[in-house]
């Protein structure tokens, strides 16, 4: 998505963006240096590129397909005893990142970016997450958990080889 930057003398602190016609309008106050304005220009084009992954997962139903696919995983591997508030989709998340449970909110959220991966990958995520439902610490009862998943080692393995782990 191109940028077109517009500077302003008014402009002191802010930094503001919005799309118009398919373009990211930059404002910045026109003394901002350089350096700081290539930071805002990857800052924008991320914001925007989120906000239209969102709009797709939206559109595609996915955020449903997650919570029923987390109730299957839920059966299957802890006899249907957990429960949480809130299971969806997350498109800000850094690179190592492919899900995050908040154990004192009960809410899971699982990066877009599974999505174009293997299920038996996504799935591995999913239960991971969900075992954090359970014990919230990487100590050896919460792997026993996320071992029963049959997976669980392929899964972890496929995420190594492209440079990430879990």
């Amino acid at each position: 998505m191109d940028v077109k930057i517009i500077r302003s003398r008014r402009r002191k602190k802010t930094i503001s963006a919005r799309e118009v016609g398919g373009i990211i309008h930059l404002y910045l106050p026109a003394g901002l240096a350089e350096d700081e304005e290539a930071k805002y220009v990857q800052w924008a084009k991320k914001r925007f590129e989120s906000l239209r992954r969102k709009k797709e997962l939206k559109a595609q139903n996915a955020v449903e397909e997650l919570k029923q696919r987390a109730q299957e995983l839920n059966k299957r591997y802890f006899a249907g005893e957990l429960s949480w508030n809130q299971m969806g989709y997350t498109t800000e998340q850094n690179a190592r990142t492919f899900g995050i449970c908040n154990t004192k909110n009960r809410t899971v959220r699982i990066s877009d970016r599974l999505l174009t991966m293997p299920n038996f990958v996504h799935d591995y995520v999913v239960v991971h997450e969900l075992a954090h439902l359970k014990v919230p610490r990487h100590g050896p009862d919460f792997w026993k958990l996320v071992e029963r998943y049959p997976k669980t080692e392929r899964a972890r393995g496929y995420l190594m080889a492209i440079g990430m782990s879990d």
